[in-house]
């Protein structure tokens, strides 16, 4: 694949992964707050290449006749567990950051408390959100959940 045709396809997949993602806990329930601290962080841009991957190894991988969009809730869980861990990375106790991504860090916005329930929250919601993707074979939604599980836990990140 020439570099035109590489640029083409990123800019589909990462124009879908932003779509998905501003779907996301988009309502304004009670905890309206966390919800919003939450995607502060998760839609603050990025390059967005774990997910791009993850779209493009779906595509490479599938059977004939499988869209490469069935894997977008997988892609998504790992920006979402991606982003859960920069939350917490930024937070005091941590790496006490100010900015990420030019923009003030999650603590610096909603306060220590809110960030960490943000993140904490992120984490169960990219397994869900895998757990739930109807679009993909029970089998493959497990293994997700495992090769994710095992990314996110001690022996990973």
């Amino acid at each position: 694949m020439n570099k035109t045709g590489f640029n083409a396809r990123y800019q589909k997949y990462l124009e879908a992964i932003e779509d998905y993602l501003s779907g996301l806990f988009a309502e304004k329930p009670h905890w309206a707050d966390l919800y919003e601290a939450m995607r502060y962080s998760l839609l603050s841009g990025g390059k967005r290449l774990r997910p791009v991957l993850t779209l493009e190894f779906a595509r490479l991988a599938g059977e004939e006749g499988f869209d490469w969009y069935d894997a977008m809730p997988a892609a998504c869980a790992v920006e979402m567990v991606h982003t859960y861990s920069l939350i917490h990375d930024d937070l005091p106790c941590m790496d006490n950051d100010d900015l990420r991504r030019g923009k003030p860090t999650n603590h610096k916005v909603y306060g220590e408390t809110l960030s960490i329930l943000a993140g904490d929250a992120l984490q169960p919601e990219a397994f869900r959100l895998i757990a739930q993707a109807t679009g993909l074979p029970a089998e493959s939604r497990i293994a997700a959940v495992e090769v994710l599980a095992n990314a996110a836990g001690a022996d990973g990140m």
